[in-house]
């Protein structure tokens, strides 16, 4: 090889070795970039069935599933025995009783239970005009054949923000005021209806203290 074939190895060598080391860095950069990624993408798959999990609420009814048949589904249990047959009082019927399944399916878990989402102005027990709407569809169902011989607890529940004390008396004033204006508005008997406050103490999202569905008012049948 002669001088001139020697200089102009020399520097194309040194480019190509640098290359090399530049592509091998690139590979490199790349490879932890992908591991990278795949720890995130993992990592954020299991978080998102435990956060679904801590906000699943099957017996919660929002919006267009607040309806009369959704409510009476819900909240419908095997009828007790009543009163004597043609015997009624205003608000309180004997129940159409509901027959045991004959399949041998057990009962569903959620049965005699509904929660609603009723809304209340911040810090007050005072019901707004979307809730009295909600509670006019709740006390047509409480009226219905099926769930007139019945009583129920009316659950309050507020959110983790504030104190527990506090918390615990605003649920309790928005329970009495659900039950008030079913007893004024829908003719039940007041023995039906039993308010309870719970306070912040059944939070249905654990993750977002504050989120809507923590401040409901949970509906429970009672057998007599």
């Amino acid at each position: 090889m002669n001088s001139r074939s020697k200089v102009l190895t020399a520097p194309m060598a040194l480019l190509a070795a640098k290359w090399a080391k530049g592509a091998a860095a690139s590979s490199l950069m790349l490879a932890v970039a992908v591991l990278l990624f795949g720890t995130v993408t993992a990592a954020h798959a299991q978080s998102v069935p435990a956060q679904a999990a801590s906000t699943a609420n099957p017996n919660m009814l929002k919006g267009a599933q607040v309806t009369e048949a959704n409510l009476i589904d819900a909240l419908a249990i095997e009828g007790p025995e009543g009163p004597a047959s043609g015997a009624t009082t205003r608000g309180f019927r004997p129940a159409a009783r509901v027959e045991p399944s004959k399949s041998g399916a057990p009962a569903k878990p959620s049965a005699g239970k509904a929660s609603l989402q009723v809304t209340f102005n911040t810090n007050s027990s005072d019901l707004t005009a979307e809730s009295k709407a909600i509670l006019d569809t709740l006390g047509r169902a409480l009226q219905s054949d099926r769930l007139a011989g019945f009583a129920f607890k009316v659950e309050g529940h507020a959110d983790a923000r504030g104190e527990a004390e506090r918390n615990l008396q605003l649920s309790q004033q928005r329970a009495e005021s659900v039950a008030s204006y079913l007893i004024a508005n829908h003719g039940l008997l007041p023995e039906r209806l039993t308010p309870l406050g719970k306070g912040s103490t059944e939070l249905v999202n654990k993750t977002r203290i504050d989120a809507p569905e923590n401040r409901r008012v949970t509906i429970i049948t009672v057998r007599n």
